[in-house]
């Protein structure tokens, strides 16, 4: 199902149609070259020093099921609900540490948000469907997965095909047939200085 978001003009249909959907196929599985394109899109992200912080634990229920099923474990209750038809169960974590010179990397989650967004966009253009969370246990992940300390846990993305809404509870149904949503221009963009309008 599409739901493209309502614009005051038109943007480029990719971000447009870009949202995080919950219903997924359970019996079409995401193929080996569309986890390619999506991996390759992340890949090329900016970041700063091009020092590529984020590493993505992929776990394909299709290829295996035990890693899927470990990455499931760690979700919320509530995400799990969905998530469970999802082909794709995506870790994304971000190196806290410059490679360069092993200091501090504060962009590091704004560069790995960055590399999953792509990931989302490339989705989008493949018809697939990618939902990212934050509703997930970063200690129970950092142990299946053996992720090192150095690495911030920042999401996890379930991906996969869409498919309708049958499979959803009622609440979720409701959730996912409403309106897509955003803040006021007004309140999310200022003109040169806080909290001044741009239509000034």
């Amino acid at each position: 199902m599409k739901k493209p978001a309502i614009t005051q003009v038109p943007i480029h249909e990719i971000i447009a149609n870009r949202w995080s959907g919950r219903a997924y196929n359970p019996s079409k599985p995401v193929t080996d070259e569309q986890i390619t394109a999506l991996l390759e899109a992340a890949r090329w992200a900016p970041s700063c020093y091009g020092d590529q912080p984020w590493r993505f634990v992929v776990c394909n229920k299709a290829k295996n099921p035990q890693a899927w099923q470990a990455a499931f474990d760690t979700l919320a209750e509530s995400n799990q609900t969905w998530a469970k038809h999802a082909t794709l169960l995506v870790l994304a974590c971000a190196n806290t540490l410059f490679r360069h010179n092993g200091k501090p990397n504060r962009w590091a989650s704004y560069d790995t948000g960055a590399a999953v967004e792509n990931l989302c966009l490339q989705a989008t253009a493949l018809r697939l469907v990618a939902h990212q969370m934050g509703g997930f246990s970063v200690d129970a992940a950092r142990a299946a997965f053996n992720v090192p300390e150095q690495f911030e846990l920042m999401a996890m993305v379930a991906v996969g095909h869409g498919d309708t809404t049958e499979s959803l509870p009622d609440d979720l149904r409701t959730r996912q047939l409403a309106p897509r949503e955003r803040l006021a221009m007004e309140e999310l963009f200022f003109a040169g200085a806080w909290d001044k309008p741009l239509s000034d």
